[in-house]
């Protein structure tokens, strides 16, 4: 159910085609929630089934037509109010923790090789993150820029303090990943060596 939400956050900066929302997507919102273009189509939709987006038919191409989405009062509406209802904290399904703590099964450098994947990623998240954030610092950040457009500068400036508390939160996620990878790298070589 929160994709439709991270849609209707993504759309409040601007109307957008579906290819729009789907290309801005990967550049914004889906670093905190990720959802294929399979996914998004469908859910548009089913939103305008469900009155929360309404859409324009806009010229596409020599014949053909797109759909641009605007968001609706009930949609608008439908925000605020799961914006303000309590989150019930979830469970966690990660399988590098797993595997982890199964590790003896595996040898050392199958180990070592995992490790290695998942500091790759976790580095270049960090980098991408920490990049994001200063857009969202000094203001550039296209998604966040269009959303700024409509804003009186109080609102401006709660938008852009709550995305870089946000930010915060998965760069320091992020680093605690590159922590705890490289206590696991510390671990296979103290086991290793016994």
């Amino acid at each position: 159910m929160s994709l439709r939400y991270a849609l209707i956050a993504l759309l409040t900066g601007r109307p957008m085609t579906g290819y729009d929302v789907s290309k801005s997507f990967s550049h914004s919102v889906s670093h905190v929630w990720h959802a294929p273009d399979s996914q998004i189509y469908p859910e548009l939709n089913r939103m305008e089934r469900d009155g929360l987006l309404t859409s324009v038919e806009m010229p596409w191409g020599k014949r053909g037509t797109k759909k641009e989405y605007h968001v609706t009062d009930a949609g608008l509406a439908d925000f605020r109010a799961w914006m303000e209802s309590p989150l019930a904290p979830q469970r966690q399904r990660d399988p590098a923790y797993l595997k982890a703590a199964y590790f003896d099964f595996a040898d050392p450098e199958a180990v070592r090789e995992q490790l290695r994947q998942q500091q790759a990623y976790w580095e270049e998240q960090l980098r991408m993150l920490e990049a994001t954030r200063a857009t969202l610092v000094d203001r550039t950040h296209p998604t966040l820029a269009a959303r700024l457009s409509k804003l009186d500068e109080r609102e401006a400036e709660l938008a852009v303090r709550y995305k870089v508390y946000a930010y915060d939160g998965l760069i320091a996620r992020a680093r605690t990943e590159l922590a705890w990878i490289a206590d696991g790298f510390a671990l296979v070589e103290e086991l290793s060596d016994s």
